[in-house]
């Protein structure tokens, strides 16, 4: 009798996605139940949007490219990039954007809008990891071949979000573009200077538009106004302490009540904490981190330095992003604006991330086929 050939998918790790996605899912359907049925009439108006642009969309996309080989993807990788990069232009064309709350976002396709950043996100990191692996390492701690065309780079995709504006989401590509230099060979002393040269940016942005200042204000000093620049932060704080140990309950937050802004976006943590409490919340993060982590042992085991920086590239953008988020909302970092991945209201940033996901479930599979060809 032959031996039951083995798969190479690892479901462990295709698990944490369901367990992640799962309980995101829950969490923006208790958070977003009131401002839904408000505005909408509906208590699942957000969850069915979350489940048709989102899920629908990011499952297909994770079955792709768990099967599609992440040698060709890279590959394609600068097509692909070229295609979000002329989308991000569009959304500052009047008659193609859509804009909310005085920044263009979106692209309305008929049917649907998408936020092009959000797939900025994973085309960006996925063609500077096949760039930096085609470069090699001394060619990467050069100043002329490395070091300044990377940073041409960065600067084109930074531009065209400053432009609409989105400064979260250009926080979070540099932060991972820059983890990406650096695990790719990047010397320290180039990571610094790059650490000087963005805390200049951003004094720069600060100085420019004046709502950037009042963030960083009522960062320092969460107090002042608490009726103005202070709102928002106050509430959260108001919401995270309200949650106590144990929570007031799923679907019982008195914050989401039109007192806490953004409840189903870059809030959505203060709600969780409400309603759940410390214990669960904590459960929560772990859960987040398992996924995290899971994911980095997969990339340390790919076959060659491009499965391994891709992965840990990927993985680090989804763990700062996750991190920058919360950290938002506890006051530990100034308000960014940035969702929380899996969790957050989003099509685009859900579908984004599960593709993601799918490139390193197909890092862990091309690892376990030449693990089994070794043995």
């Amino acid at each position: 009798m032959k031996a039951r050939r083995q798969s190479n998918y690892d479901f462990t790790f295709i698990a944490w996605v369901a367990l992640v996605v799962g309980l995101g899912l829950l969490l923006l359907a208790s958070a977003s139940a009131v401002v839904s049925f408000q505005k909408f009439g509906t208590s699942y108006y957000y969850l069915q949007r979350q489940f048709l642009y989102g899920l629908i969309p990011g499952a297909v996309l994770f079955y792709l490219f768990s099967r599609l080989d992440y040698h060709l993807v890279v590959k394609w990788s600068l097509l692909a990039l070229g295609v979000c990069l002329v989308a991000l232009i569009a959304v500052l064309i009047p008659s193609v954007g859509v804009s909310s709350g005085g920044a263009s976002r979106w692209l309305d396709l008929g049917l649907f809008s998408f936020q092009p950043s959000e797939f900025v996100k994973l085309t960006f990191l996925v063609y500077l990891v096949y760039w930096l692996d085609q470069k090699g390492y001394d060619a990467i701690r050069s100043w002329r071949n490395g070091i300044i065309p990377f940073l041409v780079w960065l600067t084109v995709v930074m531009v065209l979000l400053i432009l609409q504006p989105d400064m979260g989401t250009m926080i979070v590509i540099a932060l991972s573009a820059v983890l990406v230099y650096f695990l790719a060979g990047a010397r320290f002393s180039t990571i610094l200077y790059f650490m000087f040269g963005g805390a200049g940016l951003m004094y720069l942005l600060i100085k420019i538009a004046p709502y950037r200042l009042e963030r960083l204000t009522a960062f320092f000093n969460p107090e002042i106004e608490p009726q103005g620049i202070g709102y928002h932060i106050n509430q959260a704080l108001l919401a995270v302490g309200s949650g106590g140990f144990w929570g007031v309950g799923l679907g019982h937050s008195r914050q989401k009540y039109q007192y806490l802004p953004e409840v189903t976006g870059d809030s959505i943590f203060a709600v969780i904490a409400e309603e759940l409490g410390f214990v669960l919340t904590t459960l929560l993060l772990l859960f987040l981190a398992g996924l995290i982590w899971r994911g980095i042992k997969i990339s340390n085991r790919a076959p060659d330095n491009l499965g391994r920086l891709l992965g840990l590239g990927i993985m680090g953008w989804l763990g700062l992003q996750i991190f920058v988020n919360i950290a938002a909302m506890l006051n530990l970092l100034p308000l960014t604006g940035i969702p929380l991945p899996f969790i957050s209201h989003g099509g685009s940033a859900l579908a984004a991330s599960l593709g993601a996901l799918g490139i390193v479930a197909n890092i862990s599979a091309q690892a376990r086929r030449v693990e089994g060809r070794r043995q």
